[in-house]
């Protein structure tokens, strides 16, 4: 089944503008597919990433993973991790798997309804998805929200507290 409708826009350009920095990973690359590790009903497993670059006053970081390709109106959550400390500049591949990091981070409630990372996992035969891994670098040590808080609570906080973000765009798509 194919869902014929037109291709979203790039959600962060219709927030206001931030600063940028690197964000590189050597799992997943850039308007490439995502490799089966990281697809839901295969390894479901978070890629590793790094990021440099920030601002100096940055306090603390959050990574989020997003699809707006999903066939819905507020597109898909695969991955709403909060307050990673300043000092932290990357994640192992997996690193996704568990509530809370040892660094005091955790996770919220994703689109699967799980507090981890949940890999790509497109309806067969639907579009080409993308899958908008981002780090965002915040000038407050800890967003002021909870592991109960959901997705849309994270990104509204995020709103006032973004100083930068780095993005990566990995695509998915299912064969019929």
């Amino acid at each position: 089944m194919s869902l014929d409708r037109p291709v979203t826009p790039d959600p962060y350009k219709l927030l206001p503008e931030v600063g940028s920095f690197t964000l590189t990973s050597t799992d997943v690359t850039e308007g490439e597919q995502l490799p089966d590790a990281h697809v839901f009903a295969a390894g479901n497993t978070s890629p590793q990433l790094s990021w440099s670059g920030f601002a100096a006053e940055t306090r603390g970081f959050v990574v989020t993973c997003f699809d707006p390709d999903a066939p819905i109106v507020s597109g898909f959550w695969h991955w709403v991790l909060v307050n990673l400390p300043a000092d932290v500049t990357s994640l192992e591949t997996g690193a996704g798997t568990t509530e809370r990091l040892a660094n005091g981070a955790f996770h919220v409630r994703n689109d699967f309804g799980t507090k981890n990372f949940g890999g790509a996992a497109p309806p067969a035969g639907d579009q080409n998805h993308r899958y908008y891994f981002v780090v965002h670098a915040i000038d407050v040590e800890a967003l002021d929200v909870d592991d109960t808080a959901t997705p849309a609570v994270v990104g509204f906080n995020l709103a006032f507290h973004t100083l930068a973000r780095a993005i990566l765009t990995p695509t998915y798509q299912t064969a019929e």
